[in-house]
C-alpha cells in the first residue's frame, strides 16, 4: 500500500502495482480519461496562466508529488530516468491530443461541453480531497462521456481535419510544465520528503484545482490566476522541517499521569497513526 495514503494512486495501485506504472498510470489519466481534451476545449490553456494551472494540477498535481516521494525507490539517479520517460510520452500525447481538439470542437455545442468541463475538475478535485467522496462520485470518463452525448451536434459536423498549430504548442506546453514539475519532484526528493506534508499539500492542491472552474463558469477573469495563488499557498503550508520528526514516537511522560512507554507500544502502530491522521481524512 502507499504509505502516501493519496486516494488516486491508492486506487491506481490496487490495478497497475509498482512505482513507474504507476507514476505513468496517474500522470497520463487525464488525457485516458478526457480530463485533459475536456480542457482543451473549454479554452483552460489559452494563456500562459492557463498553461501552468493545467501542468501543475492536472499532470503534476499531488498524486504525482505522493507517488515520486512515497512510493517511488531509490534517490534521484534512479528516478530521474524513469520520471523523463514518462513525461516525454506525457509530453508527445498532449501535443496529438491538443491538435485534434478543432475537429473535435466542430461536432459539439461548446457553451455545453464546458459546462461539463467545469464538472469534471470538480469531481476530481473532491476524489483527491477525500475518498470516501471519490466513491460516491462518478468516473470522470463518464461525465466527459456524457458532456459529449449532450453537446453533440452532428449537423455542424466537419469531417476534415483541422488543427491550430497555436493550440498544439499550447498542448505540448501544458505537458511540458507537468513533467518538468516531476522531474523536479524527484530531483528534489531526498530533500523534499523531510520537509513536506504530503497529506496538506494533497488537500490544498485539491482545493487549488477546484479554483479552475470558477474561470470556465465565468465567475472570475480568465487570466486571473487563482489557482496558481492556491497552489502557492498550499505548498508554504505543507513547508514543514519537523515533518519527519513527528513521525516518530513522542518521548515518555514522567509525571506518571499518561501511560508507560510499554503501555504506548502495546497500542499499537493505528492509534499512533490516528493521532496523526489530517483532520480531512
Amino acid at each position: 500500500m502507499s504509505s502516501s495514503q493519496h486516494p488516486i494512486a491508492l486506487a491506481i495501485e490496487r490495478q497497475v502495482g509498482g512505482a513507474t506504472r504507476l507514476l505513468a498510470t496517474v500522470m497520463w489519466l487525464p488525457l485516458v480519461d478526457g480530463v485533459f481534451p475536456a480542457l482543451v476545449l473549454a479554452g483552460a490553456i489559452d494563456g500562459v496562466g492557463g498553461i501552468f494551472e493545467v501542468g501543475l494540477l492536472v499532470f503534476g498535481g499531488s498524486a504525482t508529488v505522493a507517488v515520486i516521494l512515497a512510493d517511488m525507490d531509490g534517490g534521484p539517479r534512479e528516478q530521474a530516468p524513469k520520471v523523463f520517460a514518462v513525461g516525454a510520452v506525457l509530453v508527445v500525447v498532449a501535443g496529438i491530443e491538443a491538435a485534434l481538439a478543432p475537429t473535435i470542437q466542430s461536432l459539439l455545442d461548446l457553451q455545453t461541453f464546458q459546462r461539463f468541463a467545469a464538472v469534471v475538475i470538480l469531481a476530481v478535485a473532491a476524489k483527491t480531497a477525500s475518498s470516501r467522496l471519490g466513491e460516491l462520485l462518478p468516473r470522470p470518463a463518464m461525465i466527459v462521456a456524457l458532456g459529449l452525448l449532450a453537446s453533440l451536434e452532428p449537423a455542424s459536423a466537419t469531417l476534415a481535419f483541422s488543427t491550430d498549430p497555436g493550440l498544439v504548442v499550447r498542448g505540448v506546453a501544458a505537458g511540458l510544465v507537468g513533467a518538468t514539475f516531476a522531474l523536479l519532484v524527484a530531483l528534489a526528493g531526498p530533500v523534499l520528503r523531510g520537509m513536506v506534508d504530503l497529506d496538506r499539500f494533497r488537500f490544498g492542491s485539491a482545493v487549488a484545482l477546484g479554483m479552475l472552474p470558477l474561470s470556465i463558469f465565468g465567475l472570475v477573469p480568465g487570466d486571473a490566476p487563482i489557482a496558481l495563488v492556491v497552489l502557492a499557498l498550499t505548498a508554504l503550508l505543507a513547508f514543514d522541517p519537523d515533518s519527519t520528526d513527528k513521525r516518530v514516537s513522542e518521548p515518555a511522560i514522567t509525571d506518571g499521569s499518561g501511560p508507560r512507554d510499554d503501555e504506548r507500544d502495546e497500542v499499537g502502530d493505528s492509534d499512533s497513526d490516528e493521532q496523526h491522521r489530517a483532520p480531512w481524512l
